[in-house]
C-alpha cells in the first residue's frame, strides 16, 4: 500500500498546475481552436455558396424561406434537442461560466455549437460566426481541461484561452484575441493568464491563416492600401463617432424589443429560428442579388466607389435582418454584422465629406466605422481599434480609428450603460458579481444562506430517558432545545455523557440555558468569529427567539467550495416572483389565516370542507389559492392566461364559504414554480396553516414528497397539513370517515396532530379514534407516558363526540406495522404526525410516512408543526 501511495502522489505531482503544464495545454487549445474555426468557415461558407446557387434553380423567393426556414429548424432543434448552451452568440455563455456561473461547457456544447452555426449561417440569417468560434474554442478547452486534474482556477484560464484562440482564429487576429480576454472576458493581466492567452491566440491565428481562414475576405491590395488622413477631417470623424454611437444605442433598444417579441410567441428554439430563417429568406429574395453573399457584400462596402442609396438600404437591411436573426435565438454572433453596419455608416458621411471638403478616403472612413460600430456595441473599444488595425496594418488608420472608436463608446455607453453580454445574461436571470473575489465568499452570503433549514430540536420538556433515545438513533452530538417554539437552550452529548438517566427528570434541567445564536443576516465572517471564539461547532439561527435554522463550520467550508467550484449561482432562467391576475377579500375579522392549495376539481370540495372545519374551530379566515404554471422563458406578469376554470373553482369555494359563514379570500397566481408562489403568498398573507392535497408518493430521485410538497415542508413556517385523498372512497369522501387511526411516538409534530383531531373528526358523528404506539417486540416496559397522556386530553375535550382507544402495536417496523393494522381492522383516515426524531428526520432516514401512504388505500393525513 505504501508503493501504491507513493505512486499516487508522483501522479499528482507531475499534473499540478503550473507554467510548463498550462504552456503546453494552450498550444494544444490554440491548434484545436484554429481546426473549429476553419472547419466552421469552411462549412458555412460552402452551405452559403449552395444557397446561392439555388437561386438559379428555383425563384429566390421560393429557395431562399425554404432553405433559411428548413436549416433554421434544423439547427435549433440541434441546440434544444442536445445542448441548450448553445443558443444564441455563446458570449454571454462563456463570460458566466468564467464569472463563476455554472453554465455548461463542455466538448458536447462545442460540437453542437459548430455544427448548428454552420447550419444557421447557411440559412442565410444575418449573423457572424466570430461570437460561436468564442464558445466553440472555450468549450473544447474546458472538455480538455477536465482531463487534467488542476484547480478551477487553472481551468477557467484554459477557458479563456480557448476563447480567445477562437476569436484570434476567426480574425486571423491574434492580438485581437488577447485583448478581448483581458478586457471583456477574464480581466485578468496575471502571468498565467497573459502567458497561456498569448500562446493559444497566436498559434490559433498562424494556424487559421496557414489553412486559409480568412475572415473579411478582403484582398491583398485593399489589406495593404495607405490610408489618408487629414488634420481638418478630425471634426469629421468626431461626427461620425457621435451618429455611430447614436445608431448603436438604438441598436441595443432594437435588440431588448425584437427578444421581448419572440418570448410573447411562445414558441419552441426551433420554430423561433425557423421563423427568423423564413423572413430573412422573403426579405433578401426582395433585395439586389449582390446582398445574398453577406462576405462579398462587406468587402464591396470597403471598397465600392461612392455609392450613397446603396450604403443606405444595405445600413436598414442589415440592421432590421440582425434583429431577426439574433434576437430569435439562432447560434450566431454580432461581431460581424456590427462591422458591416459600421461600414455603411462610414461610407454615408465619407460621401458626404468628400463632397463638401472635397478631399478624404472612402476606405478610411468605412473602416474606421467599422471599428467604431464594434466598439460600441460590444463595448470593446481597445479591442475594437486593435481589431482593424491588425487586420489592415496601417499605422495611418490609428488616429481617426481611436477618434471614432473612442467617441462612439462614450456615446453609446452614455444611452445605454453596460456591456450587451451583461445585459443578454440578465434577461436569463443569471447576474455576474463585479469585483467580488473567492476570498470574499465571508463578507457576501449571510447565515440565511448556508444554514440547514431543516433543524431537529428536543422538547424542554422531554425525559432523559428519550433525550438519550434521540441521541442513539441519530448521527448529531447536539440539539437545540425549544419550548413552545421558543429557543430555550442547547443539549450536547458532553452535557448527558455523565448522568445517570434517572438523576434528573426533565431536559431543561441538563441543558446549556442562553445558547450563543446568531442573526440570519449576519455574515459568514461573523458567523466564523463566533464558532472560532466560544470553540463549537454549531450556531442555532433564530429571529426573536424562534429557530430558523442551523449553520456548522462545515457549512461554510461547503459554501467556499461551491463558490470556488463555480456553484454558487444557478444555471438557466431563473424563476421570477409570481403575479396576481385575481383577488377577492373578505373583511378580515379571524384570528389567523389558513391557506387552501386548490388544483384538482375532483378534490377541491372535499379539501375545503375539511380545512372549513379548521377554520371554524380556531376562527381563522379562509385563504383559497389557485396557480398558474408559466414557462420560466416568459415573464409571469406580461404572459396573457386564461382563468376562466381558475375563478369557477375559487366561486364555488366562495359560495361553500358562504354556507359556513367563514371569511373567505380568494387569489389566482401566475408563476414560474408552484412552491415558490405557494411561500410567497404564506409570507405576503401571513398564513398561520397550510392545507394542501398530497398524492402520496413520489418518483422524482432525491425527493421524500415530491417536488413542490418536499419545498413546503423545509421551508414554510407556518403548520402544514398534507391530505393525500383514498381512491377508494366515493366522491362524497366525509361520509366514509368513520374510523380514524392516529400512530403516536412523542415528537415535536405529536401536539399538532392532536390539537388539529377534534375540528377533523367533526366531519362525520360518532367517529371511532384510535391511538397507538409501535414498539419493539423486545421491549418489556416502553415508555407510554405520551401514549396516555394525548388519550386523556382527547377525552377531555369537549367537541369529540366519539370513542377513544389507546392500544400499543407491537412491530420491528414502524410503516409495516401501522401498514398491517390498517389493512386488516380497515381504518379510513391515518393521521401522521409523530416520532421521536421529528418528521423531517424520520423521512430521510425510513421515510416511514411516504411508505404508509403508498401502503395503504385510506386517507393519510400528514401533520407538521411550525417551524
Amino acid at each position: 500500500m505504501l508503493i501504491v501511495d507513493q505512486l499516487a502522489q508522483q501522479f499528482r505531482q507531475i499534473w499540478r498546475p503550473r507554467k510548463g503544464l498550462a504552456i503546453a495545454e494552450a498550444s494544444i487549445i490554440g491548434i484545436v481552436a484554429a481546426l473549429s474555426a476553419v472547419l466552421l468557415k469552411q462549412g458555412s461558407g460552402w452551405l452559403g455558396t449552395w444557397r446561392i446557387h439555388s437561386t438559379h434553380i428555383l425563384p429566390a423567393w421560393v429557395a431562399l424561406p425554404l432553405i433559411g426556414m428548413g436549416f433554421g429548424f434544423f439547427a435549433g432543434w440541434l441546440i434544444q434537442r442536445f445542448a441548450p448552451e448553445a443558443a444564441g452568440s455563446g458570449i454571454p455563455q462563456v463570460k458566466a461560466s468564467l464569472g463563476n456561473v455554472p453554465i455548461r461547457l463542455s466538448w458536447q456544447v462545442a460540437g453542437i455549437k459548430l455544427i448548428s452555426t454552420i447550419f444557421a449561417l447557411g440559412s442565410g440569417l444575418i449573423l457572424g460566426r466570430q461570437g460561436p468560434t468564442i464558445q466553440v474554442g472555450a468549450g473544447l478547452a474546458a472538455g480538455m481541461s477536465r482531463l487534467v486534474p488542476t484547480s478551477p482556477e487553472h481551468r477557467r484560464q484554459m477557458i479563456a484561452a480557448g476563447a480567445g484562440a477562437g476569436l484570434s482564429a476567426a480574425f486571423n487576429a491574434p492580438i485581437t484575441g488577447v485583448l478581448f480576454i483581458i478586457e471583456e472576458l477574464l480581466k485578468d493581466l496575471s502571468e498565467l493568464t497573459l502567458g497561456t492567452a498569448i500562446i493559444a491566440c497566436f498559434i490559433g491565428g498562424v494556424i487559421s491563416r496557414l489553412l486559409g481562414g480568412g475572415t473579411l475576405q478582403l484582398n491583398r491590395e485593399l489589406i495593404n492600401y495607405s490610408a489618408q488622413f487629414y488634420l481638418p477631417e478630425i471634426p469629421v470623424f468626431l461626427l461620425l463617432g457621435v451618429i455611430i454611437g447614436l445608431f448603436s444605442a438604438v441598436f441595443r433598444h432594437g435588440l431588448r424589443l425584437s427578444l421581448k417579441i419572440y418570448q410573447r410567441l411562445h414558441i419552441t428554439l426551433p420554430l423561433r429560428v425557423a421563423l427568423a430563417g423564413l423572413i430573412s429568406g422573403l426579405i433578401v429574395a426582395l433585395l439586389p442579388e449582390y446582398y445574398r453573399d453577406n462576405a462579398g457584400l462587406r468587402a464591396y462596402m470597403i471598397a465600392s466607389e461612392p455609392n450613397l442609396s446603396l450604403a443606405t438600404i444595405t445600413f436598414i437591411s442589415q440592421f432590421i435582418l440582425t434583429l431577426i436573426g439574433f434576437a430569435s435565438g439562432a447560434p450566431g454572433g454580432l461581431f460581424a454584422p456590427s462591422l458591416i453596419l459600421g461600414s455603411c455608416l462610414g461610407h454615408i458621411i465619407g460621401v458626404f465629406e468628400v463632397q463638401f471638403l472635397g478631399f478624404g478616403s472612402l476606405n478610411t472612413y468605412a473602416l474606421a466605422g467599422m471599428g467604431g460600430f464594434f466598439s460600441a456595441v460590444s463595448k470593446v473599444p481597445i479591442t475594437a481599434i486593435v481589431i482593424v488595425f491588425e487586420l489592415t496594418t496601417d499605422f495611418n488608420l490609428v488616429l481617426p480609428l481611436m477618434i471614432v472608436a473612442v467617441t462612439a463608446y462614450l456615446v453609446a455607453d452614455y444611452f445605454v450603460p453596460g456591456s450587451l453580454y451583461d445585459e443578454l445574461l440578465k434577461l436569463n436571470g443569471i447576474t455576474i458579481e463585479k469585483n467580488s473575489p473567492i476570498e470574499g465568499v465571508l463578507t457576501k452570503l449571510k447565515a440565511e444562506d448556508v444554514m440547514q433549514k431543516r433543524v431537529e430540536t428536543l422538547d424542554a420538556h422531554m425525559s432523559i430517558k428519550e433525550v438519550i433515545q434521540a441521541f442513539s438513533r441519530s448521527h448529531h452530538r447536539g440539539f437545540p432545545v425549544v419550548d413552545q417554539g421558543q429557543l430555550v437552550g442547547i443539549i450536547t452529548q458532553s452535557d448527558i455523557k455523565n448522568i445517570y438517566p434517572f438523576q434528573h427528570t426533565t431536559l431543561r434541567e441538563i441543558m446549556t440555558p442562553g445558547p450563543v445564536t446568531v442573526q440570519p443576516d449576519q455574515r459568514l465572517s461573523e458567523v466564523l468569529y463566533l464558532l472560532d471564539r466560544h470553540q463549537i461547532s454549531r450556531l442555532p439561527v433564530v429571529e426573536k427567539q424562534k429557530i430558523l435554522g442551523i449553520i456548522t463550520r462545515g457549512d461554510i467550508i461547503r459554501a467556499e467550495a461551491d463558490s470556488i467550484n463555480c456553484k454558487n449561482i444557478s444555471s438557466g432562467p431563473q424563476p421570477e416572483p409570481s403575479y396576481l391576475v385575481y383577488q377577492t377579500r373578505s373583511p378580515s375579522t379571524g384570528r389567523g389565516r389558513l391557506l387552501v392549495t386548490l388544483s384538482n376539481p375532483d378534490t377541491a370540495e372535499t379539501l375545503l370542507e375539511m380545512a372549513a372545519r379548521i377554520a371554524q374551530e380556531r376562527h381563522y379566515e379562509l385563504e383559497c389559492l389557485q396557480i398558474i404554471l408559466v414557462s420560466r422563458h416568459s415573464s409571469p406578469s406580461e404572459t396573457k392566461v386564461k382563468t376562466t376554470k381558475s375563478r369557477r373553482i375559487l366561486r364555488h369555494a366562495e359560495s361553500l364559504a358562504k354556507t359556513w359563514q367563514i371569511p373567505i379570500h380568494t387569489q389566482i397566481r401566475v408563476a414560474h414554480d408552484v412552491a415558490q408562489a405557494i411561500l410567497e403568498t404564506i409570507k405576503e398573507r401571513h398564513i398561520d396553516l397550510i392545507f394542501m392535497g398530497w398524492k402520496g408518493n413520489t418518483s422524482t430521485p432525491g425527493r421524500i414528497f415530491g417536488t413542490v410538497v418536499d419545498t413546503i415542508i423545509r421551508q414554510a413556517t407556518c403548520d402544514v397539513v398534507l391530505v393525500k385523498l383514498s381512491s377508494l372512497h366515493s366522491k362524497s369522501y366525509l361520509a366514509n370517515f368513520h374510523r380514524w387511526l392516529v400512530p403516536m411516538a412523542g415528537g415535536p409534530n405529536a401536539p399538532v396532530a392532536i390539537k388539529l383531531l377534534p375540528a377533523l373528526v367533526s366531519l362525520v358523528e360518532n367517529p371511532e379514534i384510535r391511538l397507538t404506539q409501535v414498539v419493539k417486540p423486545w421491549e418489556k416496559e416502553p415508555d407510554m407516558h405520551v401514549l396516555e397522556e394525548s388519550t386523556r386530553q382527547l377525552i377531555r375535550n369537549r367537541n369529540i363526540h366519539g370513542q377513544v382507544i389507546a392500544a400499543s402495536l407491537q412491530g420491528e417496523s414502524v410503516s409495516q406495522a401501522v401498514i398491517e393494522l390498517v389493512n386488516t381492522e380497515g381504518f379510513d383516515v391515518v393521521v401522521l404526525g409523530a416520532s421521536r426524531e421529528g418528521l423531517l428526520q424520520q423521512a430521510i432516514h425510513g421515510n416511514i410516512p411516504e411508505t404508509i401512504a403508498s401502503g395503504v388505500n385510506s386517507t393519510v393525513i400528514l401533520v407538521r408543526g411550525e417551524i
